[in-house]
C-alpha cells in the first residue's frame, strides 16, 4: 500500500504512526500512575524506634531534652543530624530522614518508624512521607511545624533577601514548596498524623499555621488552657513532652482535651 504513495506521503505516514505508538505509551504510563495504589496503612499497635527531625538552623540539641524522655519511657530515640546547617533544601533534609530511617529499622529490626517533626522538621517530615516514607512510617507528629509558612520568613524575604538561605525561602507562605506540599491531600494514607503547636508561637506567625488538614490538630492550649508555652519551649516542655508520649504510644492517635490535663502534669 505505501508502495503507490508518493515519497512525501509515505513520510508523512510513517511520522503519523511514530507520533501514535507514542502518544499510546504515554498514555500507558500515565493510566497506571493514576491506578497505582496508595500507600497501605502501616499498623498502629507496633511502635517502632523514633527518629526525631530538628527545625531551621538545625540544633539537636534542642530536640534532646524529648529523646531523653522518651528513652527513659521505654522507647528507641535518635536525632536525626540535617545537612547544611539545618538551613539548606529541605528536600536534602528529608533524604537524610529517610537515611536514618532505614539505618534505624535496620539496627532494631523494626518494620515501621514514629517521627517527630519539630518546626520545620515538621516540614522535612511531610516531604519525605510524600517521597517514599507513607510505606515505613506509622505516625508523625509534628511541633510547632510551619505547614502553610510563617510571616517571619516573609518579612526576611522583603527586608533582607540575601540573607534567606533556601530552607528559608522554603518556608516563606507562598513558597512554591508549601503549595505543592499542601496541593491536595495535606496528610496522605500510610501514617497517621498528629499536630501539636502553641496559641503563644511567635515564631511559627500566624500559629495556626500549624494546622494541618486531616491530622489529630492539638494546641497544647486545648488540653491546658493555662500552659505558658512559647514556640523555642515546645520540645523541652514536660506537658508538651507528655502529651507526644500520649500521641506516640500504640494505637490510633489519642485525642486529649482538658480532662487530660492534671494527669499530664499541667
Amino acid at each position: 500500500m505505501l508502495a503507490g504513495l508518493s515519497p512525501a506521503r509515505r513520510r508523512l505516514l510513517l511520522a503519523v504512526g511514530v507520533l501514535v505508538v507514542a502518544l499510546a505509551a504515554l498514555a500507558a504510563v500515565l493510566l497506571a500512575r493514576v491506578a497505582a495504589p496508595a500507600a497501605a496503612p502501616v499498623s498502629q499497635e507496633r511502635p517502632g524506634p523514633v527518629l526525631l527531625v530538628p527545625g531551621y538552623g538545625g540544633s539537636t540539641g534542642s530536640l534532646q531534652a524529648l529523646a531523653d524522655r522518651l528513652t527513659a519511657s521505654g522507647r528507641d530515640a535518635a536525632v536525626v543530624r540535617l545537612p547544611g546547617a539545618g538551613t539548606g533544601d529541605l528536600a536534602e533534609a528529608a533524604d537524610a530522614l529517610g537515611e536514618a530511617a532505614d539505618a534505624a529499622m535496620a539496627r532494631t529490626g523494626a518494620d515501621s518508624v514514629d517521627v517527630v517533626g519539630y518546626s520545620a522538621g515538621g516540614v522535612v517530615a511531610r516531604l519525605w512521607v510524600a517521597d517514599d516514607g507513607a510505606g515505613v512510617a506509622r505516625r508523625v507528629v509534628t511541633l510547632g511545624s510551619p505547614h502553610h509558612g510563617t510571616s517571619l520568613a516573609d518579612l526576611a524575604l522583603d527586608v533582607a533577601p540575601g540573607q534567606c538561605p533556601v530552607g528559608c525561602l522554603q518556608l516563606g507562605s507562598d513558597s512554591d514548596l508549601l503549595a505543592r506540599l499542601n496541593a491536595g491531600d495535606e496528610t496522605p494514607d500510610g501514617p497517621t498524623w498528629v499536630s501539636i503547636w502553641t496559641t503563644q508561637d511567635q515564631t511559627v506567625t500566624p500559629p495556626d499555621s500549624a494546622r494541618l488538614d486531616g491530622a489529630l490538630n492539638l494546641p497544647v492550649q486545648s488540653v491546658c488552657s493555662d500552659a505558658q508555652v512559647g514556640h523555642g519551649d515546645l520540645p523541652r516542655n514536660p506537658l508538651v513532652q507528655e502529651i507526644v508520649l500520649a500521641e506516640l504510644a500504640a494505637g490510633e492517635p489519642a485525642e486529649l482535651g482538658p480532662a487530660d490535663c492534671a494527669r499530664l502534669g499541667g
